[in-house]
């Protein structure tokens, strides 16, 4: 296996602190607001605010958000919503749950889609860097009935997760003792992310996605000329020498 380059190490190093501060932070703020006596709806609401904070700050640093980015926000705006709706504390113990199940429906709507949700996310990280022969994915995705069969399952297993996530969600809200359901609200996403990269990296090996991009096992023969545009075919045959 070929070791991640220096900027998948990087984005991947970006993705994490932006989860401990939009998990983490937010966690944190709920119990030291506790500790200091602020009631249960007050202490959640301003948990709510902190990870729109980070998705604001990226849209000012870099003026436009790729796939995930635009997920992620629409995900923050959703949150917002839910949360300015007000209700019980339990209603809002429960808005991670809700919004990550209609962010499981997202994901599972994208699987027909031009581009599934699961593959726009990851091309930027891999494509050409991991496990490649060069061949863009948008070739492959053209070319490769396999290849975009492998991304749409991708899909529906992320949304299928999020869906039982939510709902394990929903059900701790209103079911366990209040002050327990934000500490074990964010011990359950590290075992949803862990169970998604365990089950997603077994299906890539057993289905031969990086046996694909690596060009060991293709339909066809792929080429990108000098200008980019994609060449399908055997290499043309040199002409006779005379």
């Amino acid at each position: 296996m070929t070791a991640p380059r220096p900027a998948v190490r990087r984005s991947r190093r970006a993705t994490l602190l932006i989860a401990l501060w939009d998990i983490g932070a937010p966690t944190a703020l709920y119990y030291g607001l506790r500790a200091a006596g602020v009631s249960v709806f007050s202490a959640l609401l301003a948990g709510a605010m902190l990870p729109a904070l980070s998705t604001a700050v990226q849209w000012i640093r870099q003026r436009h958000l790729d796939a995930l980015g635009g997920f992620g926000a629409g995900m923050m705006l959703m949150s917002l919503i839910v949360s300015a709706i007000g209700g019980s504390p339990r209603f809002l113990l429960a808005r991670d749950g809700w919004v990550t199940g209609v962010g499981g429906l997202w994901f599972a709507a994208t699987a027909r889609a031009r581009r599934p949700l699961v593959y726009l996310s990851a091309q930027p990280l891999f494509d050409g860097r991991f496990r490649s022969d060069g061949t863009p994915w948008d070739v492959l995705w053209e070319h490769e009935p396999r290849f975009r069969r492998i991304w749409r399952v991708s899909t529906v297993i992320w949304g299928a997760t999020m869906l039982a996530d939510g709902a394990a969600r929903i059900a701790m809200a209103y079911t366990l003792p209040v002050d327990s359901v934000p500490a074990l609200g964010a011990l359950l996403w590290p075992i949803t992310i862990g169970f998604l990269q365990v089950v997603n990296g077994a299906y890539y090996e057993i289905a031969g996605l990086w046996r694909i991009t690596s060009g060991r096992v293709r339909t066809g023969d792929y080429r990108v000329d000098e200008a980019g545009t994609p060449a399908v075919g055997p290499e043309p045959a040199e002409p006779a020498r005379t």
